[in-house]
Parts: C-alpha cells; structure tokens; sequence
C-alpha cells in the first residue's frame, strides 16, 4: 500500500520507534576496536549509526535503497562527512575498498530472497580488504520473536517534529521457508489509516555460517545477545561476526 504520509514524515516516524539501544553500543564499539578505519553501512537507513561512527573519525559510506531514509539522513547534524549512496549492495563503487562492513538493525532479515542475500555477501566480500570484517544481526528463528509482535504488545503512539501524531501497531504472520510478514498499522491524527507489510527471513545458525562459507568468508564468533551470550541464551539474536581471509 502506498503511504499518505510524507518521506520526511515516515523518516521520522522510523527514528521515533528506532531509537539508540545497547545494538548500537555492540556496533559501535566493535568498529570503534580500530580507530580511523573505513567501514561501509550497508542498508543505513536513515543514518543513525552511520553518523555516530563518522563521528568517532571513521571515513564512512552508508548505502540504502530508499531515498526518503536517506534525505533524512543527510539533513542531520555531520551528515557532509558521509558519502551517500542510493542502492542496494550492488551499488558498492567498484574502486571503494573497506576494513568493515556493517549492517545494523536486523537489515539482513529484509533481503528476504536467498538469491538477493548471496549476491549481497558476494558484493560485501569484494567489497572488503584482506581481512575485512563483517558483522551484522539476525533474529534466531528458535527464539520465535514474531509471537511477541502483536497489537498488546506494539501499540505506541508518536509525535512527529511536524506535529502530527501516530498510533502504530504491529502483526506478524509466519508463512513457509523461513518468512514472516510484519504489517504495521499506521493511523494519523488527520484522519489517514493505513499498513505496510514487509516480509523478512529468520534465517538459522546453520544456514547463515553456510551462506557466508560460500561467500568466502571465515566466521569468527556467533552470538546470542549484546553482550557476547551464548546461541540460545541471550536476547534471541544471531550477530555474526566474520572476516575475509588473508
């Protein structure tokens, strides 16, 4: 369906509901683990990590395909030190080399088809230098967090810098391979209703170390939460961190 409401407006509303967590803290701190490195955000969204690691004196790209996120992106404070750039991981220049690749906020779930997903590790492994590293998160399929995106249980409402006000809530239904569709439902205080579906793939622990060991990378560690649980005892969570051998 296609939104009444404005870019800015859905830009907005997408950082209401997406503010600063302890993910943040984990990506941030490990591509802080090297200083002045050049880290690649792909799907950055509306910039709210790739600002904070330009920021800590990184040369950063952040890439993303939908324009609205990223023309909210560059109307934010340190928004001239990144480059920007519409597109999906195929929009990687060719010439750019990295140190880190980086995609945050369970991005990985949105590349829903398998084959979108290979050509995107594929883009990402060339994209990095010899030793390179990846890291990204993923919900754990076992953990089954859909269960919990109910109405009860996501009904928020927000006040967007414009001044209008939205009532947003959330239902998810699993359907085969692996997918879940999320629909949220919007309602504005001008009278406007309406949903957005997306579908996003909870991929396993078994098919994610497959997928990167034919992309060519080597996986380092694999955890279950934010502060280096085990699979199976964290927050639900797979970040997988890995690199590009030498």
């Amino acid at each position: 369906m296609l939104s009444q409401m404005t870019g800015a407006q859905l830009s907005a509303l997408y950082d209401a509901e997406n503010q600063w967590a302890e993910d943040d803290d984990f990506f941030l701190a490990f591509v802080n683990e090297r200083p002045n490195g050049r880290v690649l955000d792909l799907g950055c969204g509306t910039g709210r990590m790739t600002l904070a690691v330009a920021a800590d004196g990184h040369a950063v790209v952040g890439v993303d395909p939908n324009l609205g996120s990223l023309a909210a992106a560059r109307t934010k404070p340190g928004a001239q030190a990144v480059t920007w750039i519409e597109g999906t991981s195929a929009a990687i220049p060719n010439d750019a080399m990295f140190d880190v690749a980086i995609m945050t906020a369970h991005v990985a779930q949105a590349i829903n088809d398998d084959g979108d997903w290979s050509r995107t590790l594929t883009d990402v492994y060339h994209a990095l230098i010899p030793g390179g590293r990846l890291v990204f998160d993923s919900r754990d399929p076992a953990a089954m967090a859909w269960q919990h995106w109910v109405p009860a249980n996501t009904r928020r409402r927000h006040t967007l810098p414009d001044g209008c006000t939205v009532e947003t809530w959330a239902e998810s239904a699993p359907k085969s391979d692996g997918l879940v569709a999320l629909t949220e439902h919007r309602v504005v205080n001008t009278g406007t209703r309406e949903t957005e579906t997306s579908v996003l793939a909870f991929r396993t622990e078994d098919q994610l170390r497959k997928d990167l060991k034919a992309a060519g990378f080597t996986v380092d560690r694999l955890y279950g939460g934010w502060h280096g649980e085990q699979v199976g005892n964290g927050q639900g969570e797979l970040i997988v961190i890995a690199h590009k051998p030498i």
